[in-house]
């Protein structure tokens, strides 16, 4: 038998449910959302009682075995209302009001997918920290490297990439520091190493979440301070080949206020682990052995 879909007295009193989920369990973001249009913000209060079921199989008591058993059905759910809708939700009042949500907005409920991955990978014991981390570490490394490029020649040594090196036609060499200044190439290849760099902060500052709140807020600094000299170098690459450049006092206490800041926001919980990550797809340049 077909399976109906829903009236809108059931569609309306799912929203009211999943608003007060939200109300009740984070009222930051309620309080965040409560100025959106109300179409938009009873679609997002869907959205977060999703996520916070599935949040709550993860964190919850029951047997790793039930647990993934919890997660594998709300894998399915989703599923079943990304393909057939409301059709689908079998009365449950989160899945009834994102079934609306979903098709009155692109809610990529592919999303879920992800998180539940997450929550699977943790009930597993799979940790994802370690990989990220190690993306963190060579987008830092990287920002020295760009740093101390003059430096690091003045004593022999030569960090970037030589297959980098010949893509922009530029050869560095200790016996040829002059070659640092008014080198149009190489300037290039500062650039191209700095976008590297991005990208492997974007995938490194995914560690974030997965740290306690003191731990993250010490390595968000750090990110951050680095992440601004990057965004310095890139702004004038000439000026960082003719000298090492840095950020003032006042810049990194900036940076790090930020961080600790945002860090005081976070709800104090366990560090969720997932799954494994991989950084950029390009070449890591050779370790310079500086933190």
């Amino acid at each position: 038998m077909t399976a109906r879909a829903p009236a809108a007295a059931e569609v309306s009193a799912a929203y009211r449910h999943c608003e007060q989920v939200t109300r009740t369990q984070a009222r930051n973001f309620s309080y965040g959302i409560r100025l959106l249009p109300g179409d938009k913000r009873r679609a997002l209060s869907a959205v977060y009682a999703l996520a916070r079921r599935v949040d709550d199989i993860g964190d919850g008591t029951l047997p790793a075995t039930d647990k993934l058993a919890a997660l594998a059905d709300a894998r399915s759910q989703v599923a079943a209302v990304g393909e057939r809708g409301a059709a689908a939700a079998g009365g449950d009042p989160v899945l009834v009001a994102l079934a609306d949500a979903a098709g009155r907005f692109a809610i990529p409920l592919g999303a879920f997918g992800d998180l539940i991955d997450g929550c699977e990978a943790d009930v597993r014991g799979v940790s994802r920290a370690a990989p990220l981390a190690d993306d963190l570490g060579v987008a830092l490394q990287l920002t020295n490297i760009l740093r101390d490029i003059r430096e690091d020649l003045s004593n022999g040594r030569v960090y970037l990439p030589a297959e980098d090196q010949e893509r922009f036609g530029c050869a560095l060499s200790a016996d040829r520091p002059e070659e640092l200044c008014d080198n149009a190439g190489l300037e290039r290849l500062v650039l191209f190493e700095a976008q590297r760099a991005r990208d492997w902060y974007a995938t490194g500052m995914r560690l974030m979440p997965l740290l306690d709140r003191r731990s993250a807020a010490s390595a968000g600094a750090m990110a951050g301070i680095y992440f601004r000299l990057l965004e310095h170098i890139s702004a004038a690459p000439a000026t960082a080949l003719r000298r090492r450049l840095s950020l003032s006092t006042a810049e990194k206490a900036a940076v790090a206020a930020r961080a600790l800041a945002g860090m005081a926001r976070r709800p104090a919980r366990p560090p969720a682990i997932g799954t494994t990550s991989a950084g950029p797809g390009t070449s890591a340049p050779a370790s310079g052995g500086r933190a």
